[in-house]
């Protein structure tokens, strides 16, 4: 493997991603190294850095050690990696060769790492969908940190693939209603396939009184019990403070990194004691955890993808050299572009 190399995607400015080359790495001691075939881009995280809004000079994510580092040019980042074990190094059971696993790691043609960082795919579940797993997992999140509970009326704000997900795990529960709210069209009509009891367009004249007359076809009090504000858009907060009703709860799942909204906070949610909820993947709530671990999450997010077939909202496949494209088209034509996935094997 002498003189080989491998290909990397790096975020160098604003609007520009580009491929680099380096020496093909080799696996230490516990080690393996994995061939990539497929990287998934997050339309969320991923665009944040790809427009420059995310925070300059925060860390990554330090619970992932391929990810840690600070979010400056030129970065290489991206976490939903599946590929195969093309080598062993000393001590690694031969059990691995071949094996087809996700890992959280960067777009990159192949890497190295340690065997405790790597996810071996179930049987039942092709490489296609195993590349969901970092969204199920999110979506499980949003659902232990909301507790939704029967008979509720639950809104959705926001359906990009992790707002999909966490309705279709919404939907399969006895809820009393579920509205889902998106600027396009046709991320709404999967949301209806998904589940959805009611879809509005999020430009729609009045948005708020509608969602609200969707949610009272059901007997309760006025406004929803639990809203998710899973959108990227700041001002949508607004949204979720007028939809939920007194004591209801409302999940903030979007990553707005730089973009800044003016929030309402002095009318309908000063006296509706609202409770307002971060959720983040990378911890699990303080009150889960004494019986909740990462793998167990996964677990649940492994057996939900198994069921759903997440593949389903794959739109477009890019070979890796046509990363820039990629990205470009994410931009620019968000109301086509659902999953974006880039193939390192052609």
């Amino acid at each position: 493997m002498a003189g080989m190399t491998y290909r990397a995607l790096y975020f160098t400015e604003p609007y520009r991603v580009e491929l680099r080359e380096g020496p093909l790495p080799s696996p230490g001691e516990g080690e393996v190294r994995v061939t990539v075939a497929l990287s998934g881009i997050s339309a969320g995280t991923e665009m944040l850095i790809y427009r420059g809004l995310m925070p300059r000079g925060m860390e990554t994510d330090m619970t992932l050690p391929a990810l840690r580092g600070k979010l400056t040019y030129p970065l290489k980042y991206g976490y939903a990696c599946v590929g195969w074990v093309d080598t062993l190094g000393p001590g690694v059971s031969s059990a691995w060769l071949g094996r087809w696993v996700f890992a959280f790691q960067p777009h990159q043609s192949h890497f190295v790492t340690t065997i405790d960082q790597l996810f071996p795919l179930p049987e039942d579940i092709p490489p296609d969908d195993a590349l969901f797993l970092p969204n199920m997992e999110t979506a499980v999140n949003f659902l232990m940190d909301g507790r939704p509970m029967i008979g509720e009326r639950v809104v959705v704000l926001g359906q990009g693939v992790v707002g999909l997900l966490t309705t279709a795990l919404l939907s399969a529960m006895p809820l009393g209603r579920l509205v889902t709210v998106d600027k396009y069209e046709s991320r709404l009509r999967v949301a209806r396939e998904l589940g959805a009891h009611h879809t509005l367009r999020a430009d729609t004249p009045q948005v708020d009184q509608r969602v609200l007359e969707a949610l009272n076809q059901h007997p309760g009090p006025a406004g929803a019990d639990l809203v998710y504000e899973l959108s990227g858009t700041p001002e949508a907060l607004n949204t979720a403070i007028a939809v939920t009703g007194f004591g209801g709860r409302i999940i903030v799942g979007s990553w707005y990194g730089n973009k800044r909204g003016a929030i309402d906070l002095g009318g309908h949610f000063h006296r509706s004691r609202i409770h307002i909820v971060s959720s983040q993947v990378s911890t699990i709530a303080a009150e889960h955890t004494a019986r909740w671990d990462k793998p167990r999450r996964l677990a649940v997010a492994w057996h939900r993808i198994a069921e759903l077939h997440p593949s389903r909202l794959i739109t477009h496949r890019f070979p890796a050299h046509q990363a820039q494209e990629a990205y470009r088209l994410i931009d620019e034509h968000p109301e086509h572009a659902l999953q974006v996935i880039l193939e390192w094997t052609t």
